[in-house]
């Protein structure tokens, strides 16, 4: 889509995913929601069971922030979310059984903006910065023609390599958390589409 005014202002009017993310309460439904349907992996889950979740989750909410900051019933936020005018929440009726709620297209899309924010805000900056720092020193040694200096700096190198050795001896191993992984998998992944697609330029 194009990123012009007049698409731009229909698409918040129309869009399920844009209302999401733009509702008072964004932060506490978008953090539900993640943890009821993408970590846990619900599908379509009994209305009885999501309305004791987030009974549970206002409690702790309410409890951490001050009462009365979520003050409305579980119920009430349910039916609020799963209203027409909203779209986030698919309410249905399997046979004999009671209400049950599946988590739309929308509440997938406005999740994956979130994160897709969050990454490339925080992450996204060290694993260029990375990348960048690895190549000046490929440059700052590959034009270096004074043997000594090129000698100082690999004496430099290999004091850098024992020292980490020493550290995992140690036990003092630095593992890459979650986010960091992510990031330079996406980090690749992106370098291995432009390659592809310059590859198909060339023949």
């Amino acid at each position: 889509m194009e990123l012009d005014y007049d698409r731009l202002v229909a698409a918040r009017k129309q869009s399920a995913a844009w209302r999401l993310l733009k509702a008072d309460n964004a932060a506490v439904i978008l953090s539900f929601f993640n943890k009821v349907f993408v970590e846990q992996g619900a599908r379509s889950i009994a209305g009885a069971e999501l309305v004791e979740r987030l009974d549970g989750e206002l409690f702790a909410l309410n409890d951490r922030l001050g009462q009365g900051t979520f003050p409305e019933s579980a119920k009430a936020y349910l039916d609020v979310w799963s209203a027409p005018g909203n779209g986030w929440l698919r309410k249905h009726y399997p046979a004999d059984s009671d209400a049950h709620y599946d988590a739309t297209a929308a509440v997938e899309k406005a999740i994956t903006s979130v994160r897709s924010l969050e990454g490339r805000s925080f992450v996204g900056t060290e694993s260029r910065l990375n990348t960048i720092f690895d190549l000046l020193r490929q440059m700052t040694f590959g034009t270096e023609t004074d043997p000594e200096a090129r000698l100082a700096k690999l004496t430099r190198r290999r004091h850098e390599i024992d020292q980490e050795s020493e550290r995992v001896e140690a036990g003092e191993v630095d593992v890459l958390d979650s986010a960091a992984l992510r990031d330079r998998y996406q980090h690749l992944a992106r370098s291995a589409r432009r390659r592809r697609g310059g590859c198909r330029r060339c023949r």
